[in-house]
């Protein structure tokens, strides 16, 4: 296990579910630097309920009650994000660090997390659905990150296995597929679990 970073293409299509299944199917520590909107619970709540021991969730860099992008989230609480506290810690080795929404979503007025993304030079695993309309946006996000120069380990799908979509995807993007975690209608820990080692390699994340 090393170090990754889990994006999405898009909100809401499962991103903090696998980064929870990741980090509690390797033992690695999770990281969310940005944490935009707090009712209901953070995402650091969530993948603590999914299975993530609660001493291997580090404190988020800056966590915004309002839910939208992180720079409005930002102006509307009155908080500026510094992004000198945006570097991921030096340790622990084994990290797990989740973004927020698309690749395309500002972190600060000038800084959107692909351009963070390049500054960290960690592998992206990016997260998209096998619904309509996702060769599009899995495609587009993949463009921005290679623009930028940033190293995409592979993309892992959320949804009901849709094998055209996704070679479609693989084969024009030119990434590796790591697997398809399906939704789960009784989402908990074990299910998670289970799920995650039922169509993921841990050694594609050695």
């Amino acid at each position: 296990m090393s170090r990754f970073v889990i994006a999405g293409t898009d909100t809401d299509i499962g991103k903090t579910v696998f980064a929870a299944a990741l980090t509690q199917a390797t033992g690695a520590y999770y990281w969310k630097p940005v944490q935009a909107g707090t009712e209901g619970g953070t995402d650091s709540e969530r993948v603590r309920n999914l299975g993530v021991p609660i001493d291997h969730i580090l404190p988020e860099a800056y966590r915004l009650a309002t839910p939208c992008s992180p720079h409005q989230a930002a102006a509307i609480d009155g908080v500026e994000i510094d992004r000198a506290h945006l570097t991921p810690p030096a340790q622990p080795a084994d990290l797990v660090i989740e973004g927020a929404g698309g690749v395309l979503v500002p972190v600060t007025p000038q800084l959107l997390y692909a351009d963070l993304f390049a500054e960290w030079q960690l592998p992206v695993i990016l997260v998209a659905s096998t619904g309509l309309g996702t060769i599009n946006h899995s495609l587009l996000s993949i463009e921005a990150l290679r623009y930028r120069g940033v190293p995409i380990h592979g993309i892992a799908f959320t949804g009901a296995e849709n094998v055209e979509t996704q070679s479609t995807i693989a084969r024009i993007g030119d990434v590796d597929i790591l697997g398809c975690l399906p939704h789960l209608p009784d989402l908990n820990a074990a299910a998670l679990q289970r799920a995650f080692a039922a169509n993921f390699q841990l050694d594609d994340f050695a």
